[in-house]
């Protein structure tokens, strides 16, 4: 097996909503936010090569969408979809599965784009199966007010269109190595990778623990559909990763990649920061 980790594009968004009920001045001792109340989010994708597959996760905002969509989403840095693969070389093409964490714009916009022939939309992975779960896309499908902004159809249809849909029903293993964790506190089915490389599991934490600073239990987004089911399913990973001495992989922490946990006087909480490369040389 082989597993990397690149960031596809730093993004920002208001921290106040990024920590709902936490006060700012808790928040930004630890997150920093600019004039404007706005924190730099990172969106790293993980890929990962065992048995014949090469999966990709998440795929970023992607860029069908004008300039009024991304006027305030703010984009910069990173390495981009395409040329974090081609960095790492790997082609569109060779992308065997993608697995979506969930549909919001910022995880699935890049698996689609505005067709080369001016009209409708196309794959950037045409060989890939897009995994998904069953709970997610019936959710998003259906849209709901409070995620309208988010559940794009552009970003969504054509990938049922594209009969390379998989609707994952329940937590498994996707190939060796590869397991799926379903969540449904930030939003319904939303589903993580727990990908095992050298005798140890790194858990890829997706919006369920966004960042460093959001292991503490209430310290949760705005943007999670029911708190209370967050605070319990964040509970009860971070007992399971205590145990079982995880890493966790931070998909939107700036500042940080990988940490390990450790238990003290307030709860469970970040021991180390490591970066992704460190993690790897040290397994």
């Amino acid at each position: 097996m082989k597993i990397d980790l690149f960031n596809i594009k730093n993004f920002k968004t208001d921290g106040g909503a990024m920590f709902g009920v936490v006060p700012k001045t808790l928040w930004s001792r630890v997150y920093k936010s600019d004039e404007n109340n706005l924190i730099s989010l990172s969106l790293r994708s993980l890929i990962v090569e065992t048995e014949g597959h090469i999966i990709l996760v998440d795929t970023g905002w992607g860029d069908k969408q004008d300039a009024r969509f991304f006027k305030y989403v703010y984009q910069h840095g990173g390495e981009g979809l395409i040329e974090g693969l081609k960095n790492r070389e790997i082609h569109p093409e060779e992308i065997t599965d993608v697995i979506l964490t969930h549909l919001h714009a910022d995880h699935c916009g890049g698996s689609v784009r505005n067709a080369s022939s001016g009209k409708g939309y196309e794959q950037v992975f045409p060989n890939a199966t897009f995994h998904v779960s069953r709970a997610q896309w019936e959710w998003a499908v259906k849209n709901n007010i409070r995620e309208a902004d988010a559940f794009l159809e552009e970003n969504i249809l054509p990938l049922r269109e594209s009969r390379r849909l998989n609707l994952i029903e329940e937590e498994g293993e996707l190939c060796k190595g590869v397991w799926l964790r379903l969540f449904y506190g930030h939003t319904p089915g939303l589903m993580l990778p727990l990908v095992e490389y050298k005798g140890r599991k790194l858990f890829y934490t997706g919006d369920l623990i966004p960042t460093i600073a959001h292991i503490p239990l209430i310290w949760n987004m705005s943007y999670d559909l029911e708190q209370m089911k967050t605070i319990e399913e964040k509970t009860n990973i971070l007992k399971e990763a205590l145990t079982n001495d995880y890493v966790f992989v931070f998909q939107h922490d700036i500042n940080t990649e990988c940490c390990t946990l450790c238990l003290t006087e307030k709860g469970i909480r970040a021991k180390d920061r490591i970066p992704f490369k460190q993690v790897l040389l040290t397994l």
